[in-house]
């Protein structure tokens, strides 16, 4: 060992004292650490004993009243189901007491047609209709109806094109909008989002009600026309009518509807002045003016030109009319009350003179949400496609021959 070794383990002897100090320090500092984490502990250990006490008295309690409330659910469900069997047996017993006490026909018919009063002279007004196809088939039933789902708001319109190959659908929401959602298929339209699916159109004007018709790759509209300078209050209550091409997103021809002083002709739906419609025979148009406030006018309309071809004034009262659709040249008018309830058709009128009201059905329309704002008839499918409190509804329909007997 040389000279230096003592002084080293004299310095290693010096600094001994305060490191068995610190040390000591340290290992009271962990203990009381130790003690406080353990008197935590404890403490939760106490809580959770405690709340699980307090828990498994709840359960304890609640048990007995989820049992009472369980049996009143079920109580409460059996009443419902006899309750819905009820209206269902009443739904029937009033549609077979309908069957065997229909509603009487419109009483006006004859006076209208053999000159008697209310018989307008204005040329070729109220002449038959000669039938360009050999269409004679009539209502006899609504068949069946499908809720597809609720798309838009309270009033709209969707329907097909009846000359169309593809299977679009049209759906034009509001009553004065100007852009129309066309889907590629039914089964798109059905989806839930829907709209992400779908093109949009947008006409140059905006349409007037839920009166519009897609028609052989055309939208029919009216619109209201822009105001003479000067000019009277009379453009107040005309129409222009407005055929758009849906492919070219033109305009191809306008004409201003022939009718002076136009008013709604349905009762329950005040927005629209002129519902199109289209069937085996062509395109045809609904109306009413202050001249005859009280009945439907119809009129035969040529979809090249917008031409009116002939006009008749139907028997159909106003009052109550919710809307009307058009079969093989007979207008059909379905009626509803104001606070809506079931809809019916109550009064029809063949143009062609071969349906008389007497041999005409008169059914009742199933159970809905409200009341129609538009129904648009397709010939191909014999479906009406409905627009009832923005939900979208497929009715089919039953037919038969007009010859037939009800």
């Amino acid at each position: 060992m040389g000279p230096s070794t003592p002084l080293l383990i004299l310095f290693l002897l010096s600094w001994s004292g305060p490191l068995q100090g610190q040390q000591h320090h340290l290992v009271e500092y962990m203990e009381r650490r130790l003690a406080a984490l353990e008197e935590r502990l404890a403490q939760c250990q106490d809580q959770s004993s405690r709340h699980a006490a307090e828990l498994r008295d709840f359960k304890n309690k609640m048990l007995p009243l989820l049992e009472v409330a369980e049996k009143e659910r079920e109580a409460l469900r059996t009443e419902a189901d006899t309750i819905s069997g009820r209206v269902d047996r009443l739904e029937r017993e009033v549609d077979y007491l309908e069957t065997q006490n229909p509603a009487l026909p419109c009483v006006e018919f004859d006076e209208k047609v053999t000159g008697g009063p209310g018989t307008k002279g204005k040329g070729r007004r109220n002449e038959k209709y000669d039938m360009v196809t050999d269409c004679g088939y009539t209502i006899s039933q609504v068949r069946s109806m499908k809720i597809l789902k609720r798309f838009g708001g309270p009033a709209g319109l969707w329907t097909k094109d009846p000359l169309g190959q593809t299977e679009k659908i049209y759906v034009l929401d509001g009553t004065q909008n100007d852009t129309a959602f066309v889907f590629p298929r039914l089964r798109d339209f059905t989806l839930a989002m829907a709209a992400r699916k779908a093109s949009r159109v947008r006409v140059p004007f905006p349409w007037v009600g839920t009166g519009q018709l897609v028609y052989g790759g055309f939208l029919y509209f009216a619109r209201r026309p822009p105001g003479r300078p000067g000019g009277g209050g009379e453009m107040e209550n005309t129409l222009q009518l407005i055929k758009f091409h849906l492919a070219n997103r033109t305009v191809v021809d306008s004409s201003v509807f022939p009718a002076e002083g136009l008013i709604p002709p349905y009762g329950l739906t005040a927005d629209t002045y002129i519902d199109l419609a289209a069937d085996e025979e062509g395109l045809w148009a609904v109306y009413a003016t202050r001249e005859d406030d009280s009945h439907l006018c119809l009129a035969k309309l040529d979809p090249q030109t917008l031409d009116t071809e002939q006009q008749w004034d139907t028997p159909c009262p106003r009052e109550n009319a919710e809307a009307a659709f058009v079969i093989c040249g007979t207008l059909y008018v379905v009626y509803n009350t104001r606070p809506a309830s079931r809809a019916r058709i109550q009064c029809s009128f063949d143009a062609s003179g071969t349906l008389t009201p007497e041999r005409a059905a008169l059914p009742y329309f199933p159970r809905r949400y409200g009341a129609h704002a538009s129904l648009r008839y397709n010939p191909r499918e014999r479906q009406l496609y409905a627009w009832d409190d923005g939900y979208q509804i497929v009715y089919k329909l039953e037919m038969r021959k007009k010859e037939e007997e009800v």
